[in-house]
């Protein structure tokens, strides 16, 4: 299975430091962010992985190369302007291939075990939900019995943890542009198309400077 780091954002809640670096080369616990998912898809045996990017871009290939070192073959999808998170894997598909792929935010931090999603995915998507943060109390969707269900009355609602399992038929019909991903899971969902699981372990969506301190104080006690 091939993966796919989402890399294009431009961080701009964690202005200064985002000015002159990348959100996914930000460093947490002595590493840049986007390290840690390199090294965890390797111990789970992904080792083709596409990062597309926009913000300082070139930063990233340089730094990051064509991932030997990390024990992975990295392709990038340079994009200009930024095409959002749907967008931005339609562009990259052709690297991605026909079968289901990982893909996983660049600006997050988790603990979480890749080697699980190594089986068929039964659908268009698998996405991983976790604990809704204090900073997003309502969550996003709902979980009934590995089932995603979008917003239904008496579901308790958990939050997209940014790692997912996507099969390339979810953007049949799309066309290269920028557009939101959420719209394209929804509408699966309403077909039933759509598994999820819960998040075990910890995970921090690192869009502030106060969250990635938490996530420091997180790498340091694994330590």
């Amino acid at each position: 299975m091939k993966a796919m780091i989402l890399a294009a954002g431009k961080g701009e809640r964690m202005r200064p430091l985002t000015l002159t670096t990348p959100k996914p080369l930000v460093r947490a616990g002595g590493g840049p962010l986007i390290e840690y998912h390199l090294r965890a898809l390797a111990a789970a045996g992904v080792t083709e992985i596409v990062i597309n990017h926009a913000w300082l871009g070139q930063q990233i290939e340089d730094y990051l190369g064509d991932g030997a070192r990390y024990g992975v073959s990295i392709r990038y999808s340079p994009e200009g302007e930024p095409l959002e998170t749907g967008g931005g894997i339609f562009r990259a598909l052709p690297l991605l291939g026909d079968e289901a792929f990982v893909v996983v935010n660049g600006d997050i931090w988790t603990d979480y075990d890749f080697s699980v999603l190594h089986q068929p995915i039964v659908g268009l998507a698998h996405l991983v939900l976790a604990d809704n943060p204090a900073h997003h109390p309502t969550g996003d969707f709902g979980l009934v019995d590995g089932q995603v269900r979008d917003g239904q009355p008496g579901t308790a609602s958990l939050t997209y943890s940014g790692i997912a399992v996507l099969h390339p038929q979810l953007f049949e019909g799309c066309s290269d542009g920028a557009f939101k991903l959420a719209p394209l899971l929804r509408a699966a969902m309403a077909q039933g198309q759509v598994t999820g699981e819960h998040l075990n372990g910890h995970w921090v969506d690192v869009g502030t400077h106060e969250r990635l301190a938490e996530v420091e104080t997180l790498i340091e006690a694994r330590r």
